[in-house]
């Protein structure tokens, strides 16, 4: 599915976007036919109205579509992305006065509504379209609309259809589409090339575990992006409840998501030399299993004791970090459906991030709240470091206790990270749990445009 604007037209219908402070300042300037018909249908520009009003032949002469007040604004984003949904079928065009990042949110939010998940059943998109508004770059937000829904395809793609082997050839299909290169080290050669956590989790299911590379760009700062590619997760010999492993098709939505935010990337042709790491793998159970109590060797020479195979994410991860900061980019930024903890922390909407740098984070957090792509700082808390530190091994992968599990994650992450001074690692939800504006129920991006927009700040382009 591509998600584009319409072809300009004269032809385009006007639609108005009200909000209820503005509703009667509108409605007074409209010719008194349209007035009177704006009132009589009861349009009171709440988030999500629609008004279509005729012409004297009876076709639509212009619309608007509500969007609420300030209190529908804080609490929802892609407000004007609702009005699609409703109106009927014809090409539009943005004819109230929103400028800058509003407006591209109005741009963004109208193609994301667009998006379907059809792969399995027919879902017709709406059949209303806009015309790109003057004074975006409509390139820009095609590009970030189709990338978001690459990711949300990935993730809503069920394991059947996207084991580590699909997961790969998504990544060479989109390798090709922007010339990067490719390649995968996978199954035994794992071991003789030293990635030994990413085959110990993977080795259980009969879908080899493999790590993913591709790389793009040759000029300017070096970037590496490092996503969690678990296809699905049982959980292991410490295996999930049925209530618990429902979703595991999305634990590779670190993956997806990384994907996503490189294809923004390429497809802008921003100046940097990317990589991206995707250890890709399914934890399965068979008696060829990790098992708890295990004491795992890592790429980087630490030994990570395992007590519980349910938290077999930062072990790839590991590996995969530990490669990345051999090569000394300027930044490493990973991310990974990690903890159940930071839902508990900050729920499905927010994506918790960590970072080794404070204007880094600043930059992340300042660009978030532009896009509105919400994010929400954790602290890489020192003193808790101690609780990673199982004495038999120098890491413990789970540790007891059950407090702070988001933030000893990324403590776990961070120390296959230490030759690359700036670091940041998002621990993502990676699926919508309730259908909103522009985001259906299921599988989503989340903290890719904030790293997008961020991006002039960190790496100086």
């Amino acid at each position: 599915m591509t998600l584009i604007f319409a072809k300009k037209t004269k032809a385009a219908i006007p639609l108005h976007l009200v909000t209820k402070a503005e509703l009667e300042t509108w409605r007074s300037g409209l010719p008194e036919r349209e007035a009177a018909w704006a009132k009589a249908t009861g349009f009171k520009a709440a988030a999500g109205d629609v008004v279509v009003m005729p012409d004297a032949t009876g076709r639509i002469a212009l619309a608007a579509a509500g969007l609420g007040d300030e209190n529908d604004h804080r609490r929802s984003r892609f407000l004007s992305a609702a009005a699609r949904e409703k109106l009927p079928q014809g090409t539009y065009r943005i004819s109230t006065d929103v400028s800058g990042a509003a407006l591209e949110e109005v741009a963004l939010g109208w193609l994301l509504a667009g998006y379907r998940f059809d792969r399995y059943a027919d879902a017709p998109a709406p059949k209303a379209n806009l015309v790109a508004p003057e004074g975006i770059d409509a390139d820009r937000v095609t590009a970030i609309a189709n990338s978001e829904a690459m990711t949300r395809d990935l993730i809503n793609t069920p394991a059947s259809d996207m084991g580590p082997a699909e997961l790969e050839k998504a990544v060479k299909a989109l390798s090709k589409e922007f010339k990067a290169k490719a390649r995968t080290i996978k199954g035994a050669d794992l071991l003789k090339q030293n990635f030994p956590m990413i085959h110990a989790v993977g080795r259980a299911s009969d879908r080899e575990p493999r790590l993913i590379d591709l790389s793009w760009g040759k000029i300017g700062p070096k970037l590496t992006l490092v996503g969690k590619g678990v296809c699905f997760d049982t959980g292991g010999l410490n295996i999930k409840p049925g209530s618990s492993m429902g979703l595991m098709k999305k634990d590779m939505g670190g993956a997806a998501t990384v994907l996503g935010l490189a294809r923004m990337i390429m497809a802008l042709d921003l100046q940097l030399r990317l990589r991206v790491l995707i250890p890709a793998v399914e934890n399965a159970i068979s008696g060829t299993a990790f098992r708890p109590q295990d004491i795992l060797t890592s790429r980087k020479g630490l030994t990570v004791e395992i007590n519980n195979t349910d938290a077999e994410g930062r072990l790839v991860l590991a590996d995969a970090l530990a490669l990345a900061d051999e090569d000394n980019p300027d930044l490493i930024l990973s991310m990974a459906t990690l903890t159940g903890a930071a839902r508990v922390a900050v729920g499905p909407d927010l994506a918790p991030f960590y970072a080794t740098k404070d204007q880094d984070a600043s930059a992340i957090s300042a660009a978030a709240e532009k896009v509105r792509d919400p994010v929400w700082r954790m602290p890489f808390w020192d003193p808790y470091e101690a609780m990673i530190e199982p004495g038999i091994a120098d890491l413990d992968n789970a540790p007891s206790g059950g407090m702070a599990g988001s933030i000893t994650a990324a403590l776990f992450l961070r120390r296959f990270v230490t030759g690359t001074p700036r670091y940041v690692h998002f621990d993502i939800y990676g699926w919508q749990p309730k259908a909103a504006p522009g985001r259906p129920k299921g599988g989503v991006g989340q903290g890719a445009r904030a790293v997008l927009e961020a991006l002039p700040e960190l790496l100086g382009l």
